[in-house]
């Protein structure tokens, strides 16, 4: 193990005590979250996960990168991805950036729950593709037989949606209604939110067209900022 891996691992573990934060294993077993089989936790803020980020993220170079990322514990992971955005936010050059992108692709089996997606891809993937016009990458993921990915692709969206582009997004939301796992529901509806937040507009006329197809969790997150009687009436299918 280098001596970079090994501090960064001291520095969260330190924070683990002295926060005694147990937001992961709690969100965890409540039902709230879904992790992968077999991932450990210390219990360190994500304000504080991201303060170690921001401090080694210049330090640590992509090899050492990848044996953080592959580490059972969820805040190893999820403190890894943070200093690759800050990597992929903070250089000017391309092809740092398009190496970035290649190591995100590369180590997407250790991608694989809300928080890491959620996190992450849209920073990376969906900017990466909306700059560089490269939609056929998460278009690509959006095909895949892995939930995650598919998730990662509608997600990844985000950063269209914030820029007033929705077309890609409404693709994948519609591509996925009927995906029987209902985190890709919630991503959908969250999307569909976003969406609706930058041009209500565009969010009505995409629910009058599908609403009656869609599962009432994606529903339900979709219409979460309308009006309370409009809310009312695509509930009760009465539009």
């Amino acid at each position: 193990m280098s001596a970079i891996i090994k501090e960064i691992q001291e520095a969260l573990a330190v924070l683990s005590i002295r926060e005694k934060a147990e937001f992961f294993p709690k969100f965890f077993k409540t039902g709230k979250g879904e992790y992968g089989e077999g991932d450990l936790f210390l219990g360190v803020k994500v304000p504080d996960q991201r303060s170690v980020a921001k401090e080694y993220y210049s330090k640590i170079s992509l090899q050492d990168l990848s044996i953080l990322l592959s580490s059972k514990y969820h805040e190893h992971r999820l403190t890894a991805l943070f200093m690759l955005i800050s990597k992929f936010e903070k250089t000017k050059d391309q092809a740092v950036k398009e190496e970035v992108v290649k190591f995100y692709l590369d180590h997407l089996s250790y991608v694989n729950n809300w928080d890491l997606v959620d996190s992450t891809c849209y920073k990376i993937l969906g900017r990466y593709a909306y700059e560089n016009t490269k939609e056929e990458l998460l278009r690509d993921l959006s095909d895949s037989e892995d939930m995650w990915h598919k998730r990662i692709a509608v997600v990844g969206t985000m950063h269209y949606v914030k820029k007033g582009s929705f077309e890609l997004t409404k693709e994948f939301v519609t591509k996925n209604l009927k995906h029987p796992h209902d985190l890709m529901h919630k991503a959908n509806g969250w999307l569909l939110r976003e969406m609706g937040q930058k041009k209500e507009t565009e969010l009505i006329s995409f629910l009058n067209k599908h609403y009656h197809e869609m599962p009432r969790t994606c529903l339900r997150y979709a219409i979460e900022k309308l009006d309370e009687e409009v809310r009312q009436d695509y509930l009760k299918g009465r539009i």
